[in-house]
């Protein structure tokens, strides 16, 4: 394909794009196809012979696209929303057509700079501890998903309480680290990777907000640590899945000062909402933090995959992930006074991701992201009254931010078959969660393009569906 070929059949592609955008909510938000649906309307062998644009455009419009559950669509309110937006989307575009490989600074310059800067940036917007900041001991980098980002930090954390010598000689010590019983499953799945062992993780009780218990935290260090086990790694959250729970970070992080443990706080979900002052109340006690992360790609209108990562000392992650064979020495890095990303996480490749947050950034402003994050809590504050103001339906949780846990006054069985009843239809779709084994409805508001309008029909779809089937029962 020529530059000349690309260009044209590019731009057939961006009209598919903006056509997409224009038409989403004619879609069924719901992907309505069955296990093996797609794979079947697809050729079992490759083509021999190449095939036209236009062809695989008729492809994507017939066989790709029933297949597809429409997370952009404003009508989304399941799981926690991953929005992405048209700057994004160009950033993207820009980096793919770039095709950089930026795991050294001296393998494209400004992949790194712009990341460092753009980061640097963020943590200014958002108010975040000096020592996150480049300019200081720490600083940041983007990593795929919080996932990933909590196993940097526990391993990371590992190397430190074992004074690097994991890294040289495996595991020969117990070591032990601490989470809500809210906090997210990727954790869990990190201490596995790591080698910690899924034993060696304890899960403490949290409280009526689901936020965790530090008395419980303590008692439970005292007892491993008496029972000759090294406690090592402790995380926090701001924003839990199930219910945007916040964990007390100032106790927290005052128990990992004590007991010399590695302090990461995942902030994924509502992270963002830090770019507005009035928010940041939910970070006190980051300045305690080791690492703490943050996915633009949730609520910040940037295409996954797309993680912050701050450390508060990179010496720590440099040292635990740094390996130079001879065929990456270059007088750059030898130098010292560039970053090299690829020392600062598990992956050695990495994209150009910092394009698209800079396009973001730059197109919204601050003021324009602020205004974004503003509007989808004040939507989410109007849903919140209508369930309190029903007869049938009551608030289970009291809203962080952007999501509410709510239940219809019925059974559990009802509020599953209204969910999955109006999930089935289409118009809306949202997603449930169990607390104190109880089934409640989530409703998550977050999406680029979310107009009142959108949430007063999610409303208006859940109070009437109950009555329909209250009536049908």
């Amino acid at each position: 394909m020529s530059p000349e070929q690309f260009r044209e059949e590019g731009k057939k592609i961006i009209d598919w794009i903006a056509d997409y955008y224009e038409q989403i909510e004619d879609y069924p938000v719901l992907s309505q196809v069955k296990p093996g649906d797609i794979s079947k309307s697809l050729p079992n062998a490759a083509p021999l012979r190449g095939e036209s644009i236009d062809d695989m455009i008729k492809d994507l419009d017939e066989k790709i696209m029933p297949g597809i559950t429409h997370w952009q669509s404003p009508n989304f309110f399941a799981y926690f929303n991953a929005n992405t937006s048209f700057p994004s989307i160009l950033g993207d575009l820009v980096s793919s057509g770039l095709g950089v490989q930026g795991m050294l600074w001296a393998t494209s310059p400004a992949a790194t700079e712009v990341e460092t800067r753009v980061l640097d940036w963020l943590a200014d917007m958002m108010d975040m501890p000096e020592q996150f900041r480049s300019t200081s001991s720490g600083g940041g980098v983007i990593q795929d998903t919080a996932s990933t980002a909590a196993l940097t930090a526990i391993i990371a954390a590992r190397e430190r309480v074992t004074a690097f010598e994991t890294n040289e000689e495996g595991l020969h010590k117990k070591l032990i680290a601490y989470v809500s019983s809210q906090t997210h499953s990727s954790v869990e799945k990190g201490i596995k990777i790591a080698g910690i062992g899924r034993a060696n993780l304890r899960l403490i009780d949290v409280d009526e907000n689901c936020s965790m218990r530090t008395n419980l935290l303590e008692k439970q260090i005292k007892q491993d640590r008496a029972n000759g086990l090294i406690p090592f790694f402790i995380c926090g959250t701001i924003g839990t899945t199930s219910t945007t729970a916040v964990d007390p970070l100032p106790e927290i992080g005052k128990i990992c000062k004590r007991e010399k443990c590695w302090f990461h706080i995942d902030a994924a979900s509502l992270g963002t909402a830090m770019l507005c002052p009035e928010f940041r109340h939910l970070a006190d006690g980051v300045e305690l933090a080791d690492s703490y992360s943050f996915n633009p790609h949730k609520w910040m209108f940037t295409n996954f995959d797309c993680n912050v990562f701050w450390v508060a000392d990179r010496r720590e992650l440099i040292n635990t992930f740094s390996i130079l064979p001879e065929y990456l020495r270059n007088k750059a890095t030898e130098s010292g006074e560039v970053f090299d990303y690829r020392d600062w996480h598990i992956q050695l490749g990495r994209r150009f991701r910092a394009l698209k947050l800079w396009f973001v950034i730059r197109h919204y402003g601050v003021e324009g992201l602020q205004q974004l994050i503003r509007e989808h809590v004040r939507l989410a504050k109007e849903f919140e009254c209508w369930v309190n103001e029903s007869e049938d339906f009551e608030v289970v949780v009291q809203p962080t931010m952007n999501l509410i846990c709510f239940r219809h006054k019925s059974d559990d069985s009802f509020n599953l078959k209204l969910m999955n009843t109006i999930n089935e239809a289409g118009k809306i779709f949202f997603t449930h969660t169990k607390l104190g084994g109880q089934v409640v409805l989530r409703l998550n508001i977050g999406q680029t393009h979310i107009e009142y309008k959108h949430v007063k029909n999610a409303w208006n779809i859940i109070s009437l569906t109950a009555k329909e089937l209250e009536l049908n029962t």
